[in-house]
């Protein structure tokens, strides 16, 4: 039977093109109106290791992160080819958007008929907008849902296909997910459960082990490539160990740090946001997924399905740091399950009665969920200025702020020159174009009650006496420490007599909770004391 024959088509599919076609031209026009939105911290992060790859410098020399290096390179390759700035990399996230949305409709025109799949492409595209996910920030998950989604496609079509290929680059794909975020590998495990149980079932079962090992092999060694190059490298490099302590070593305290009284009271004020924001599409998408569940659901491949919203939903929890970009993870699933309710809507409307509404009705309830989304969050999308976006999302933290400062330090310094950041807002020297004078990006490695904290403070303290940097910024904003009672005192001591011994301010901006921020440059720096609870403070070496 074919494709075709197994989803049979709507008598009119216009109107879902139309509908797709005007919601994909708004997000475009959100997108491009909010490209110069200030970097955050993990936009700044992953930007200043892009420009250290453009200069041959690798992840892990001159920059400490537990993250793989996948974002970054992505990050680099966007600004080879849109430029060094926020504008250029929030570019490429409108490339890596757009072909996660077709790569959605790939998926579900094999799960649904065209209408539902059109339906969920647009779902996503709205839900991979809102302020709940800060669906304009170039995160790293937004990077696992294009490769993750590939790798599903390519699944499933493989096993169609029965072509070997297909299933090899598959596993590439989930493979190139992981690099770019750990959660990934829930995507992985998704995939080997899924191949396995597929061949391994009727009429497959009789025919002996070698038909379910050889292909299971096939996608495994896919989705090893790309961590065993990056493990080559190092190896090859002599810098295995300082790979493997971040990305494994530490990265194993960060994700057993959360308890898991305070990671469920996270998740619950992360669902309740999400759901607040978007209302009508998580309703939608719940509908979809009680469907599926009961088997009332209308989808052509549903443990494939059911699987995927499972192993996402997982892939949001590692940790259970439930931030809520993660959830970015869960939106295909989320999109997936909307078109699945669409679709079930026609077959539930065959009652008599109903015959003439069966068509008209999923469609007008479609538009009116994604209508009502694009409205609801209007404020965010058509009204507030991409500095208002910054600061109703973030606060107080000094994203706008380290613009200017990184003004002030690049005009004020050579290329060859290093700055220190104190705090975490390596978003800084991104903006510089300047090296940092510790590998140390983030204070959070810092304060966190882990048994690497210390030893980390002393060695940021050595990197930055050794560099004796003209420039430094001290941060002082809560959340660009998160002190905990617990953090060793070594660095907040150092900090107090180094800066005093052998540095003067010359830079502050002073950050009120509402307002215009107040920057005062060299003379008019000195011996102001700032009002607000949140500034940055630049600071000149005396002997410079």
């Amino acid at each position: 039977m074919t494709e075709n024959n197994q989803h049979p088509e709507g008598r009119d599919t216009l109107l879902p093109l139309l509908l797709l076609a005007l919601v994909l031209g708004v997000v475009v026009f959100v997108r491009i109106r909010l490209l110069q939105t200030p970097l955050e911290r993990d936009e700044g992060e992953y930007a200043y290791m892009g420009q250290l790859l453009l200069r041959g410098i690798p992840p892990y020399v001159n920059a400490y992160t537990m993250k793989l290096p996948g974002v970054s390179a992505a990050y680099a390759v966007f600004m080879v080819l849109f430029g060094q700035s926020a504008a250029g990399i929030r570019v490429g996230l409108l490339l890596v958007n757009g072909a996660c949305i077709f790569l959605i409709y790939l998926v579900a025109r094999r799960l649904f008929d065209r209408n539902a799949a059109l339906f969920s492409c647009a779902c996503f595209a709205v839900l991979s907008l809102s302020q709940s996910v800060y669906g304009v920030f170039a995160h790293a998950t937004h990077f696992v849902v294009l490769f993750a989604l590939a790798g599903a496609y390519l699944l499933r079509r493989a096993l169609e296909t029965d072509r070997g290929a297909a299933l090899f680059a598959s596993g590439l794909c989930f493979g190139l997910a992981f690099t770019m975020k750990q959660h990934a590998a829930l995507f992985i495990v998704f995939a080997f459960l899924y191949l396995t149980w597929r061949l391994a079932r009727p009429p497959n079962r009789g025919s002996g082990p070698k038909p379910v090992v050889a292909p299971v092999t096939l996608l495994l060694t896919g989705t090893l490539i790309p961590y065993a190059l990056i493990l080559l490298y190092y190896a090859r490099s002599g810098r295995l160990g300082l790979f493997w302590f971040w990305t494994v070593q530490y990265a194993r305290q960060y994700a057993s740090g959360q308890s898991l009284a305070q990671g469920l009271a996270d998740l619950v004020d992360a669902c309740g946001h999400l759901f607040a924001t978007q209302p009508s599409l998580w309703l939608l998408a719940g509908v979809g997924a009680l469907l599926l569940g009961t088997g009332r659901g209308r989808c052509a491949d549903r443990p494939f399905l059911l699987g995927f919203c499972l192993f996402s939903l997982l892939a949001v929890c590692p940790g259970l740091y439930f931030r809520r970009h993660y959830f970015v993870m869960l939106l295909p699933a989320a999109a997936l399950c909307a078109g699945a309710a669409v679709c079930s809507a026609g077959e539930l409307l065959r009652a008599p009665g109903w015959g003439k509404y069966r068509h008209q009705l999923p469609l007008l309830l479609c538009a009116g969920s994604v209508a009502f989304g694009l409205c609801h969050e209007r404020n965010y999308f058509y009204l507030r200025t991409q500095q208002e976006v910054s600061r109703s999302l973030y606060g107080t933290n000094p994203f706008q702020e380290a613009l200017q400062v990184a003004r002030y330090l690049k005009g004020h310094t050579a290329p060859g020159d290093r700055v220190a950041v104190l705090g975490s807002e390596p978003e800084i020297y991104f903006y510089a174009d300047r090296l940092s004078a510790t590998g140390h990006l983030y204070m959070y490695g810092l304060m966190e009650n882990q048994p690497y904290a210390e030893r980390m403070q002393e060695e940021m303290i050595r990197e930055i006496e050794a560099s004796r940097p003209g420039y430094l910024v001290l941060a002082s904003v809560d959340t660009s420490w998160l002190r905990q009672p617990s953090s060793p005192r070594l660095l907040s001591q150092w900090q107090e007599r180094y800066l005093r011994e052998f540095y003067q301010p010359v830079g502050i901006a002073d950050i009120p909770a509402s307002g215009a921020t107040v920057y005062l440059w060299d003379d008019k720096a000195a011996g102001y004391l700032p009002r607000s609870d949140s500034s940055l403070t630049v600071y000149r070496r005396k002997d410079r």
